[in-house]
């Protein structure tokens, strides 16, 4: 494998807050404006997405390389992931990146392998690694035979525990 890569995109401003990104050889290209809360419109992507879901994708694809690699099966995988943003002093700046990772596995003795997995996916992710910001896991596996959990009540629920700070996976499933 090279040592070096490059990823080039170009971006364009379309008027106002808005503008368009487009990479050469990739499928389309993603309109996007600033986020309304600093006068952009709504209902396009922004930076602030485009950060988040680069966290989230990394994620991903990292953990479905390690789970490859160790051979871990699983029926699913499902990710959550919100970036906090705070303004301190003045200056606002992503504080927090938080995902939820819902692995769906085969077998009842891969639940914790499945965990340990997660959790090198998060230390191995290279845009997580390459941001200052702190990544939180909030990991939960569960059995393929097992009721399906939506990704969507999941992250409502976790919301509202976060401040209570949450210790066993388990209870944020029920």
């Amino acid at each position: 494998m090279e040592s070096h890569h490059e990823y080039r995109i170009n971006a364009f401003g379309a008027g106002g807050r808005n503008g368009v990104v487009h990479a050469e050889g990739i499928l389309s290209s993603i309109s996007f404006s600033a986020p309304p809360e600093f006068l952009g419109e709504p209902g396009r992507w922004t930076p602030e997405h485009f950060l988040v879901a680069a966290v989230a994708s990394c994620f991903v694809s990292t953990f479905s390389g390690i789970a490859e690699k160790a051979r871990l099966g699983f029926a699913s995988f499902n990710l959550e992931a919100e970036g906090l943003l705070g303004n301190q002093d003045g200056i606002w700046r992503f504080t927090e990146i938080k995902l939820w990772p819902v692995v769906t596995v085969l077998k009842e003795e891969d639940r914790d392998r499945a965990i340990r997995l997660l959790e090198k996916a998060k230390e191995s992710c290279l845009i997580a690694r390459s941001l200052q910001v702190k990544v939180t896991l909030f990991p939960a596996e569960k059995i393929a035979e097992e009721l399906p959990v939506s990704a969507r009540p999941l992250r409502n629920l976790q919301r509202q525990d976060d401040r209570r700070s949450l210790t066993a996976p388990a209870a944020r499933l029920q």
